[in-house]
């Protein structure tokens, strides 16, 4: 497990696959700024709450110009399916191999009902225009998240 990021931090580069197989980096996002959301599974009712709250306020957050990326270790395919699914407008991309995720902070050791496991941890990196952490907000919920995000930007 990887350190968690701090406002001030590079954001890690990444080029990942979208639903699509496209090939798509944070680089390419260079002189925006970036909401980088990272949820454990496409097609489960959390994440698809916190997909579909991003959806419904793209339009918002790309006026006040935010571009929003979701990563999960899905593969394209199951993310496909779960923008067609679910009519999503955000880019989703697959990270099977957790790199991302682990440079991110994003993967590390849960606890659920007594177990402790390895998993992916809801977070949000909100990444400035220069490729700089903004904000770093771990363990977070699906649930009136994007609401948050909104009014803290104050957007």
């Amino acid at each position: 497990m990887s350190e968690r990021l701090q406002p001030g931090d590079v954001a890690p580069a990444f080029t990942l696959p979208d639903a699509d197989g496209n090939e798509v980096s944070l680089a390419a996002h260079q002189g925006r700024k970036v909401i980088v959301y990272f949820y454990p599974a496409a097609l489960t009712p959390g994440c698809t709450k916190q997909a579909c709250d991003f959806t419904d306020n793209l339009e918002v957050l790309a006026g006040a110009g935010y571009d929003v990326i979701g990563i999960s270790p899905d593969k394209p395919e199951k993310l496909a399916k779960f923008r067609e699914k679910e009519n999503l407008k955000v880019t989703l991309l697959a990270d099977p191999d957790k790199q991302v995720l682990d440079a991110y902070g994003a993967f590390g050791e849960k606890k659920n009902y007594g177990k402790t496991y390895m998993g992916v941890i809801r977070s949000t990196i909100i990444v400035d225009e220069t490729g700089k952490v903004e904000h770093a907000l771990y363990n977070v919920r699906a649930t009136g998240h994007v609401a948050k995000i909104i009014k803290d930007l104050g957007i």
